[in-house]
């Protein structure tokens, strides 16, 4: 039986005051203006701040780094596409058995981040910070939750790592984008992937 905890959503967690959550608005407004008239490439700390007109500390007092900006620019999306496999229709959402739902996971993320794919790109943090963005750890734990219901015996945290790696961003912008790999083609290989392991 699948684990129905509720997975919290990734995102600030933090009650911002009135002004806080405007000056936020205000600030990602900004972003979102800059990334769809020159891509994220042209987001910095200072060119969103001159967008929004205020100083540069108070960009990063919201957001800390570059980085945290763009990731709450994501956040929206990303929300989105939480709901739709933790709480959304079959194949999956939580209607569906936990191995259709893992067939599905992988494909819809590969479009969901294909859909954002400059600012997922820009937004992509760090080495050591790779592992700890909500929005990964979600994912992480969500195909952990799905491979403990239809594997038990398998390792499912690094099963669910290695996984998630066929479709890491940085991976399948170098393949459709450097080696000419169709997109549908790394999804079917998602697909094979998941039932030679259910085999």
């Amino acid at each position: 039986m699948i684990d129905s905890t509720p997975l919290p959503l990734a995102g600030p967690d933090r009650q911002l005051r009135a002004d806080a959550v405007r000056n936020r608005a205000l600030l990602l407004d900004a972003a979102a203006r800059l990334a769809g008239e020159r891509g994220a490439a042209a987001i910095t700390m200072e060119t969103v701040a001159a967008a929004a007109g205020v100083g540069k500390g108070t960009v990063s007092r919201r957001f800390g780094d570059r980085n945290g900006l763009l990731q709450a620019l994501l956040d929206r999306s990303e929300r989105q596409f939480q709901e739709a496999f933790l709480s959304g229709p079959a194949p999956l959402g939580p209607d569906a058995d936990a191995a259709t739902r893992l067939r599905a996971f992988g494909p819809a993320l590969l479009r969901h981040e294909h859909a954002h794919r400059d600012l997922y790109l820009a937004a992509e943090p760090s080495p050591e910070r790779r592992f700890t963005v909500p929005a990964r750890q979600l994912r992480h734990r969500h195909v952990v939750v799905l491979l403990r219901a239809a594997l038990p015996d398998a390792d499912a945290g690094l099963v669910a790592h290695t996984l998630l790696s066929a479709v890491d961003v940085v991976l399948v912008d170098h393949l459709v984008h450097q080696e000419g790999v169709p997109l549908d083609r790394v999804e079917a290989a998602w697909r094979d992937l998941v039932d030679r392991l259910l085999a």
